[in-house]
Order: C-alpha cells, then sequence, then structure tokens
C-alpha cells in the first residue's frame, strides 16, 4: 500500500511539472489558431481552456491533451467570413455563426459516440497511422516556420534571426542533454524558464508571446473568464436557413475533429501500452465543444504535439490535462504580464523537439 502511494505521488508531480509545460505551449498555439479562423484570441484561448478541461475530465484517454486546432481553424475561416458578411458591418455576425456551428458540431460528435463509431478507428491499418504522425510532424514544423517572419510576413534577417536561431537551439540543447544528466528535472519546462530568464535579464529584442499576439491584432492576454453567449439565439435565428449554413460546416469540423482525436488516441495507446475508450472520447469531445459555444470557444480536438510534449514529459493521468487547463485559465486572469515575456523561440524549440 505504502509503494502504491509512493508510485501515485510520484506520478503527480510528474503530471503536475508535465501540466505546466503543456499550458506554456498552449498559449501561442491557441492564439495563432484564432487569427487563423478570423477571430479575437481569447476566442481561441476559451477553447483550450474549456475543451482540455472538460476532455481531461470525462475523456477516454488519459494524457491526452486537446484544444484549439488548425485542421479546425482553417475550415472555420470561410464560415467567419462568410458569416460576416450576412450581417452589418462591425456587427461579427460571423463569430455567433462559428458558435452555433460549434454547438451542433458537438451534438454530432456526442451522437457518433453513442451509436459507437469510434471503435471503426481500430481498424486504421499501421502504415495510416504511421503517415498521419510523419505528416503532422511535417505540419507541425511548417507553422513553426512563420515565428521566424515579422509582422508583414518578411524572414528575419542579419542580428535579429542568429538570435532567434541562438536561442532555439539553446532550446532543443536543454531538452536533449538535460535528461542525460537528471531524470528529476522536466526538460521541456526547465528549457522554456532558462531562455526565458536569459531574454528578460539579457534584455535581448526578440519576439514574445506578447509581441505575437499584438502583431496578430490582438489586445493581449488578459481576460475574463469565460461568459454564457445568453444573446447568440437572439443574432442568429434558429430557422432553416440557419441549418442549412452551418450544417456542411457543422459535419465537416466534427468529422475532422473526431478523425484527429481517435488518431491521436491510438497513437497515444501505441506510446504509453495502455488503451483508451474511443466512444468515451467522442462523447467528451462532443460535450466539450457544445459548451464551449455556449461560452464563446472556437470549440478543438486532440492535439497531437501536446499531447506528445505531455507524454514526453512524464503526463499519463487525467490530472496533467486538468492542471494544464486550469493553468491556462490563471494565465488569462492574473499572469498575462508575465506570461507574454515568454520568447517565442523557447516555444519553437519545443515544438521542434516534438517534430
Amino acid at each position: 500500500m505504502t509503494q502504491f502511494i509512493i508510485s501515485r505521488a510520484k506520478n503527480a508531480k510528474n503530471d503536475i511539472l508535465s501540466g505546466i509545460t503543456v499550458a506554456l505551449a498552449l498559449v501561442p498555439e491557441a492564439v495563432a489558431f484564432a487569427f487563423v479562423a478570423g477571430v479575437d484570441p481569447l476566442v481561441g484561448l476559451y477553447a483550450a481552456f474549456l475543451v482540455g478541461l472538460i476532455t481531461s475530465i470525462f475523456g477516454g484517454r488519459p494524457g491526452m491533451i486537446s484544444g484549439a486546432t488548425g485542421a479546425l481553424a482553417v475550415v472555420m475561416v470561410s464560415l467567419v467570413a462568410t458569416g460576416n458578411a450576412m450581417g452589418e458591418p462591425g456587427e461579427q455576425l460571423g463569430l455567433y455563426y462559428l458558435f452555433v456551428t460549434v454547438i451542433l458540431m458537438g451534438l454530432i460528435q456526442v451522437l457518433a459516440g453513442v451509436f459507437k463509431l469510434g471503435k471503426f478507428v481500430r481498424l486504421i491499418p499501421h502504415p495510416v497511422m504511421m503517415g498521419f504522425v510523419n505528416g503532422l510532424a511535417i505540419v507541425i514544423f511548417l507553422s513553426q516556420l512563420h515565428m521566424f517572419q515579422d509582422a508583414n510576413g518578411h524572414w528575419f534577417g542579419g542580428q535579429e534571426l542568429w538570435i532567434m536561431l541562438s536561442l532555439v537551439a539553446l532550446t532543443m540543447g536543454i531538452m536533449f542533454f538535460l535528461p542525460k544528466i537528471t531524470s528529476k528535472l522536466p526538460e521541456a519546462l526547465m528549457a522554456i524558464l532558462v531562455v526565458s530568464l536569459l531574454v528578460i535579464f539579457g534584455n535581448l529584442d526578440v519576439a514574445t508571446v506578447g509581441s505575437f499576439i499584438r502583431d496578430g491584432g490582438g489586445s493581449g492576454l488578459e481576460g475574463g473568464l469565460p461568459t454564457f453567449q445568453s444573446d447568440l439565439f437572439a443574432k442568429i435565428p434558429l430557422n432553416f436557413e440557419t441549418l442549412s449554413f452551418i450544417f456542411p460546416y457543422a459535419l465537416i469540423l466534427a468529422a475532422i475533429g473526431l478523425i484527429e482525436s481517435l488518431m491521436t488516441l491510438n497513437l497515444i495507446d501505441d506510446l504509453t501500452e495502455t488503451r483508451g475508450n474511443e466512444n468515451k472520447e467522442c462523447i467528451a469531445q462532443g460535450g466539450a465543444n457544445l459548451i464551449t459555444g455556449f461560452f464563446g470557444g472556437m470549440g478543438g480536438c486532440a492535439m497531437i504535439g501536446q499531447s506528445l510534449i505531455n507524454i514526453k514529459s512524464g503526463g499519463r493521468t487525467r490530472l496533467s490535462g486538468i492542471v494544464a487547463s486550469i493553468l491556462l485559465l490563471v494565465f488569462i486572469l492574473f499572469a498575462s504580464g508575465l506570461i507574454e515575456q515568454v520568447p517565442i523561440a523557447a516555444l519553437v524549440g519545443v515544438m521542434f523537439m516534438v517534430v
């Protein structure tokens, strides 16, 4: 019994430290995907918090991280743009159409779980899984390259480029060599802390989470609690015209979200030599998106990059995902000023190691 308690306590420590690392990595991803979809950064951050928390508690795969993703954001671009065109200038009707679509997307995903469609992911051949993982590695790598560009899309050059590359290399070096020295410290979190302190106290002029948000047109990371969208259906009428507009988007988003989530679940199963529950994950993903739509989030699904960071950092139970989600909300409410000082180079280095 004593050994069981000790092992659980040790695992809790790994889960908490891993959750902190994942929370830091979630911020620029959620912000970036919100910009892709054409909505405010807080819409992406609220989605990362709500979807991540609900799926961590109720999902079928402990240790898997969910949040706002690029695969869904690219579909949302057209939805938001078309919705905005249907309203008055400045009305942001596209945002409300997005919320309603995410609610319908969640209902479809819940039904997929109820009818036990999740089990079909086990029929996916191993070569397809290999292609999925390697393809996502390429996508993650390419998504990080735009971090080497300024707000106008011009590539960094000269001293600015060399400083960025040096900080990325330092982050990767710490993550590679630290486990060879000690296994008691989480390499990703330590790398982010070391590089952040170097930038802050060295007064280096580099891109940070704060400058990244402002360059994208956002006002900052600070915000309040997610609020219930009480006027949602006052702005978007529930009629056949609305349904015919949002249903194709909701169906596509639900399918993409479930495919990416279930294939990530399958991958985490292989890495941890355990087995998750696909149908339970479908219901949790759907319920999370349904609630997120009502509380002003852009919806989401499993994130393979952050899930791998979590597994690599020792996160194995639901606690790691819960810590990451709650800490993300703490960042928004109380620690936005500190998190905005984290250099983008440190987070890019972590993602490159995931690749």
